[in-house]
């Protein structure tokens, strides 16, 4: 049986009901990007992208483009693995008779249940709806909504010596980021260290401290004590307990909200609908943080319907992904216009641009202009 599809949109909920779908061609291939520079967190290094792209066409022509993001063990996924499944609903769906999105879109759930399966479920997800959009006339962010067609993202500054932060903070700084992420959760010492070489580097800078769960609960309140001391506390701390230690998280969100002042958000505490009632039930984070790679797109509404309708705040991530995927995120954020913060900033990490037209980028704002879908594509055959 198809599984309930639910949105926090009435225009997105009425398309899936009511939209026959009938694909002619489905797709995918290896999507390798290089990076600038290699990505370093607590618990990660990324030397580069190994993502799988996914194309569908209607019978009516119009195409979806995807993106299956790969980041190991933040995804459960390999790219051999997304790949090998990819195929597998290309084929399902090029033998599929027509039915609206919703059933569709219910029978991918099925065959790629949880969070094993979430990252490719996104993408093919991301593909079908991107070309439903571009099928019925309408860009992406005004069928999720319509609140806005911009988003202004932060900037992530990965592990790096202090020099390398101040001189990351400058750059940034000169192209309008007024919001910086930092990587931090190996050192404590030397998380401070670059903090404060950051903030004299660019001292009108809002920042988030990212722990990727590096840090004990102890050690995280001693970092915010340590920041308040010398006036540097972030508008949020994300995931500053390993993804397990339930107990911590709430411990360290009870004491940075009533005594520093500070949100905390749960990331890799929360990849399912089990998770985020859990953490409204026992008051655990202040904020979720939305990725589509370890949700799906439809998981990731749900998650958002329950946030809100919870009173908890909302920040939209992903993983190290192309303007395919971070296109699609923004536009979804530009359209529900409900999060609070926006971490969308992967594209600035690589070092070539494989999409063709989408979003326009002017330093940390992106702009949807586009007549339909999500407006970016890539050159199929150029693809190795």
């Amino acid at each position: 049986m198809a599984t309930t599809v639910t949105s926090t949109n009435v225009g997105f909920k009425n398309l899936v009901e009511t939209f026959m779908v009938s694909v002619k061609r489905a797709g995918r291939k290896a999507l390798n990007v290089p990076l600038v520079s290699p990505i370093s967190g607590a618990t990660l290094r990324i030397e580069k992208v190994g993502n799988v792209a996914i194309r569908i066409e209607l019978v009516d022509g119009s195409v979806g483009w995807g993106e299956a993001p790969i980041l190991q063990p933040i995804t459960a996924e390999d790219q051999p693995l997304a790949m090998a499944k990819v195929a597998d609903i290309c084929e399902f769906l090029r033998n599929t008779p027509a039915m609206t999105l919703g059933l569709l879109l219910g029978e991918i759930g099925r065959i790629l249940p949880g969070h094993a399966y979430a990252s490719v479920r996104a993408g093919v997800e991301m593909a079908l709806i991107d070309a439903v959009s571009y099928s019925i006339g309408m860009p992406l962010w005004k069928v999720f909504g319509g609140v806005s067609n911009t988003v202004t993202t932060d900037m992530t500054i990965p592990f790096v010596s202090s020099l390398e932060a101040a001189q990351l903070a400058s750059q940034h700084s000169k192209k309008g980021f007024k919001t910086l992420k930092l990587k931090v959760g190996k050192n404590l010492n030397g998380d401070i260290e670059v903090l404060q070489a950051i903030r004299a580097a660019h001292p009108d800078c809002l920042f988030i401290l990212d722990a990727n769960e590096g840090y004990t609960s102890a050690e995280a309140i001693q970092v915010l004590e340590m920041l308040h001391v010398m006036k540097l506390s972030p508008v949020l701390f994300e995931q500053p307990v390993h993804k397990d230690d339930w107990e911590g998280l709430g411990h360290v969100t009870r004491i940075a909200k009533e005594k520093y002042g500070v949100s905390v958000a749960a990331d890799e505490s929360c990849r399912s609908l089990a998770d985020i009632k859990k953490i409204v039930e026992g008051n655990l984070a202040d904020v979720i943080n939305i990725k589509l790679a370890k949700l799906g797109v439809l998981g990731a509404l749900q998650i958002i319907e329950l946030a809100r309708a919870s009173g908890l705040h909302l920040m939209i991530g992903g993983m190290v992904e192309t303007r395919i995927a971070m296109g699609f995120a923004g536009h979804l954020a530009a359209g529900l216009g409900c999060f609070k913060f926006i971490d969308l900033d992967a594209p600035h990490h690589l070092s070539e641009d494989p999409v063709v037209e989408g979003c326009e980028v002017s330093g940390p704002t992106y702009t949807f202009t586009n007549a339909r879908g999500s407006g970016a594509f890539l050159l199929w055959d150029n693809i190795e």
